[in-house]
């Protein structure tokens, strides 16, 4: 799938209305376009909006009075009082037809408010996932932008490479990797933090992508370098794995 289709999906996407396999290329996408993540977002809400604006919440009782009742009350035909016994009969054999569109109709109601929540449920979580894309987007941009800021990279193998760009006055460090292969099934890429020998977590790398800018999570607190390690989806306390890179953190 092309980036143009992809930017087309957002209508889609927020209704809910992809493939698994579009849906995984689409919440891809979304990382890296903040354009598409906005406009998901405000479509998803306006979804919402609309389903509880039609949303109402019957009483308790209603639904029993409604099925005993519709066993009993006749229902007056287009004609009036004035209706054949031939009209008549074939109203009397559109009773069960009617019962079942009736129940038909609450079965959807109650299709449709669960939907509402769970579309509305979807907003709010594409709203959250943005809103922190956008927060570290902007940490990261002050990070590179800080008058402080320096620079180290270095090659990973494998043709990939890495460069860490440090401010001390803002006591973070930002990792930007070019090329990493892919970590296998069930294993992501760790970062850390080198205090004199002791590797403190410093976050996970996205492991669907193999460039990529990461805030790395804490502060520098006087750490000597950096390092990146193999471990188990969900990350790990302490490294498991030898380091793929180990990098000083620019002085």
């Amino acid at each position: 799938m092309t980036i143009a289709e992809l930017h087309t999906l957002t209508g889609a996407y927020a209704l809910d209305a992809l493939s698994e396999d579009e849906r995984a290329d689409f919440e891809r996408h979304l990382r890296d376009c903040e354009a598409c993540a906005r406009e998901s977002v405000e479509l998803a809400e306006t979804a919402a909006r609309l389903g509880l604006a039609a949303t109402v919440t019957p009483r308790p009782e209603l639904r029993d009075q409604v099925l005993r009742r519709i066993a009993t009350v006749r229902q007056d035909s287009p004609g009036g009082p004035g209706l054949s016994r031939t009209g008549r009969t074939a109203a009397v054999r559109r009773r069960p037809l009617a019962r079942w569109a009736l129940a038909a109709c609450l079965a959807a109601a109650a299709v449709l408010g669960g939907t509402t929540v769970w579309q509305h449920q979807r907003a709010q979580d594409a709203q959250e996932q943005a809103r922190q894309a956008e927060e570290s987007n902007e940490r990261i941009a002050a990070v590179l932008a800080a008058p402080d800021a320096k620079t180290d990279s270095a090659e990973l193998g494998d043709g990939a490479s890495g460069t860490v760009v440090v401010s001390k006055s803002r006591n973070r460090a930002v990792f930007i990797a070019t090329g990493m292969a892919h970590p296998p099934q069930g294993k992501v890429y760790q970062l850390w933090f080198d205090d004199g020998g002791t590797m403190r977590s410093a976050g996970l790398m996205n492991t669907d992508r193999s460039d990529q800018t990461v805030l790395l999570d804490g502060g520098m607190d006087g750490a000597s370098g950096m390092g990146i390690t193999v471990e188990p989806a969900g990350g790990s306390d302490r490294p498991t794995s030898d380091p793929v890179a180990l990098m000083p953190l620019p002085a």
